[in-house]
C-alpha cells in the first residue's frame, strides 16, 4: 500500500466524494481548514448548488466569484493561510466558457435570457460536468491571469456522491474521445490529464456502518479502474471508545452489576431509581451492538489498501468552531504536511 505520507506533498488537488449523510461537505471544509493551518492559502469549490460552504462557515451565500471566508490555525513557524470560496454553477461556468473561448460576451448573456443555457446543460448532462469540472481546472492552473483571481497552493473540491463521482470525474476524458479539434477538445485534454495525475487525489468520506462502507470499497474500485488516483479514505463520525473490551462484553451480555450501578449513582449524589438504572443499563447494550458494528466495520476499512484516519463524532455538533476542531485532527493525523 502506498502511504499517504509519501504523496501528499505532490497533491494540489483535492476531491472530496462519499456517501450521502456521511458528512462529505463538512470534511471538505475541514480539510482545506487544516491545509490553510499549514501556510497555504486554499480554495474551497463547491458544484451541487446547496451553499453547503455558506452553511458550514455561516457567511451569506456565496457568488460565483471566489471569496475569502476563513483564516487557518497558526502554524509552527507563526503563520496561518486563508480559505477561499467558489460556488460552482453551470450557467455562470458555461457564459464564463463562452466569453473566454469565443468572445461572445454580451451575446453570451442574451443567450442566458432567452434560456439556451439550461437548455444546453439539461438536455446534455455531461456538458454541465464538463463545465463544472473545466471551472476547477481554471482555478488549478498556475500564474493565473484576470481581475480578481489568485494562485492557491491547494484546492479543495466538495464532490458529487460516491455513486456518481467516476462519471463526474470521467465527463472530460470522454469528451475528448468525441471532439477532435478545438477549444473544447484541448480543454478537455487539460482537465483529463490533471485528474490523473499525481497533483490530484479522490479522498472518500465514510461511517463505520455497513451501506457507506461498501459503496466507499465499491467507489475505489471503480475509480481505480478508470485510472483516477485515490487518496485516503477519511472515516467520520466516530463514537468515543472510552469503554474497554471487558466493560463493552458486559453490556452487550447484559451482565453488568445492578447493584454497583446504583451504588456509583449514589456516590455521585443522583437518587438511583430502578427506571434509571433500567435506562442506563439500556443505552449501555445499545452503545455495545453499536460498538461492535463499527469495529467490524473498521476491519472492512482497513481492508481497502488504503491509508485511512478517523474524525470524531461532535457532541455539540458542527458549528465554525467544530470545523476547526476537525481541522486541528486532520492536521495532527497526518493528513496535511506539517
Amino acid at each position: 500500500m502506498t502511504q499517504w505520507r509519501d504523496i501528499r506533498d505532490d497533491v494540489k488537488l483535492h476531491i472530496v466524494t462519499g456517501k450521502g449523510g456521511t458528512g462529505k461537505s463538512t470534511v471538505a471544509a475541514a480539510l482545506a481548514l487544516a491545509l490553510a493551518s499549514t501556510g497555504k492559502d486554499v480554495l474551497l469549490c463547491e458544484v451541487e448548488g446547496r451553499q453547503g460552504i455558506a452553511q458550514l462557515f455561516d457567511v451569506p451565500p456565496l457568488p460565483y466569484a471566489e471569496q475569502r471566508i476563513a483564516t487557518g490555525l497558526v502554524d509552527e513557524s507563526g503563520t496561518a493561510g486563508s480559505v477561499w470560496a467558489l460556488h460552482i454553477d453551470p450557467e455562470s461556468a458555461l457564459l464564463e466558457y463562452l466569453s473566454m473561448y469565443y468572445r461572445l460576451g454580451r451575446a453570451g448573456r442574451a443567450l442566458d435570457r432567452f434560456g439556451v443555457i439550461d437548455f444546453a446543460t439539461t438536455i446534455a448532462p455531461g456538458v454541465r460536468d464538463v463545465l463544472l469540472t473545466g471551472k476547477v481546472y481554471e482555478a488549478a492552473k498556475p500564474h493565473r491571469k484576470g481581475k480578481n483571481v489568485r494562485d492557491y497552493d491547494a484546492i479543495v473540491l466538495d464532490a458529487p456522491p460516491t455513486g456518481r463521482i467516476a462519471a463526474f470525474l470521467n465527463t472530460n476524458h470522454e469528451v475528448a474521445g468525441l471532439a477532435k479539434v478545438g477549444p473544447i477538445k484541448n480543454q478537455a485534454d487539460a482537465v483529463n490529464t490533471l485528474f490523473r495525475s499525481s497533483r490530484t487525489a479522490v479522498h472518500l468520506v465514510t461511517v463505520l456502518e455497513e451501506m457507506p462502507v461498501q459503496e466507499t470499497a465499491d467507489g475505489i474500485a471503480e475509480l481505480r479502474a478508470d485510472g483516477l488516483p485515490v487518496g485516503v479514505v477519511i472515516v467520520n463520525l466516530v463514537r468515543p471508545r472510552d469503554l474497554d473490551s471487558h466493560e463493552l462484553e458486559a453490556a452487550l451480555a447484559g451482565s453488568i452489576d445492578r447493584a454497583r450501578t446504583a451504588a456509583d449513582l449514589g456516590a455521585a449524589g443522583i437518587e438511583a431509581t430502578d427506571a434509571l438504572v433500567d435506562g442506563l443499563l439500556t443505552e449501555a447494550h445499545d452503545h455495545a451492538e453499536r460498538r461492535s458494528l463499527e469495529d467490524s466495520q473498521r476491519l472492512l476499512v482497513g481492508d481497502l489498501d488504503v491509508t485511512s484516519f478517523e474524525l470524531a463524532r461532535l457532541p455539540s455538533g458542527i458549528d465554525l468552531g467544530g470545523l476547526y476542531e476537525l481541522a486541528d485532527s486532520l492536521k495532527s493525523q497526518g493528513m496535511v504536511s506539517p
